[in-house]
């Protein structure tokens, strides 16, 4: 495998990355809250494209529309009945909080007999393999890759050139006077976290080629937060950056350095850009 193909790899795994700490960043940035069951709803996002594709035998761009639709209902459920009764309490209290959520969702999946101990194929609905010279490439990664791209393009128009989009900017740069402006802040809250559910069920199909679909596939989570935190927790772009680094270094590690290294790969570049620069990748941007 040349190395041209690895670092394809890498990107396709870095798209995955950066969707779901885009929705670490949005939650943050809208709410000042961190929430740890993100990769829990990457996982219930994944299972319900399952769901749909098993039981509902709905196409894969339906069952994508399902499965993008329940997840980001589940995620304004949890918003309205949970996540806003702890308004007003420690972060740390919302950090246990978000937690306990996840753990619970990871349970009610393994509940699900088929479900609990199987590893699931959930195919993307274009295969094969691209050859051009000596370089081949899965159609499947560059399926992922203009996914999401077409995906973040599509939701930075919404959030940059819409009414609603400018009311949740509005409520990220300073809620008391986006309140005081007429915007509904505790309706915003509600949206932002059923659109950061969306994303992270999404970012979970477009994993599900590469991993498949199991009930312990949402620990890809951590590495994402490591990308959002290599982005500044704040600057949507640099979070989009900080997703395709970690992907491209990790598939670089995997390929170039002793087995092992690949995995503390992620966290060495993390280390190294928070001692060279503090505030992240996209220090002193918004």
């Amino acid at each position: 495998m040349s190395l041209l193909q690895v670092l394809l790899s890498g990107i396709a795994a870095g798209c995955v990355y950066a969707l779901v700490a885009l929705s670490f960043v949005l939650i943050y940035k809208s709410t000042d809250a961190v929430s740890f069951m993100q990769g829990e709803l990457m996982m219930s996002g994944a299972f319900a494209a399952l769901a749909a594709g098993s039981f509902l035998a709905l196409p894969w761009w339906l069952g994508l529309a399902f499965a993008l639709g329940v997840t980001a209902l589940a995620g304004a459920g949890i918003e309205r009945l949970v996540i806003r009764r702890a308004a007003g309490q420690a972060h740390m209290a919302v950090v246990m909080l978000t937690l306990g959520l996840g753990m619970m969702l990871r349970g009610l999946v393994g509940m699900v007999p088929a479900w609990s101990s199987q590893t699931h194929a959930l195919p993307l609905p274009v295969t094969g393999v691209w050859r051009a010279g000596g370089l081949a490439v899965s159609v499947e990664q560059l399926t992922v890759a203009g996914l999401t791209a077409a995906f973040c393009l599509g939701f930075w128009l919404f959030y940059r050139h819409t009414r609603t989009g400018l009311a949740l900017r509005a409520c990220a740069e300073n809620a008391s006077a986006a309140a005081l402006m007429g915007v509904a802040v505790p309706r915003m809250h509600t949206l932002v976290w059923a659109l950061a559910a969306a994303m992270a069920a999404f970012a979970g199909i477009l994993l599900a080629p590469i991993t498949f679909v199991h009930a312990g596939m949402g620990l890809i989570a951590l590495k994402s937060f490591a990308a959002a935190v290599l982005g500044g927790m704040a600057s949507l772009p640099g979070t989009l950056a900080g997703g395709l680094l970690v992907g491209v270094v990790e598939a670089a590690a995997g390929y170039a350095l002793p087995e092992g290294f690949k995995e503390a790969a992620v966290w060495l570049l993390l280390l190294a850009v928070m001692f060279w620069r503090p505030g992240g990748l996209a220090a002193g941007r918004g």
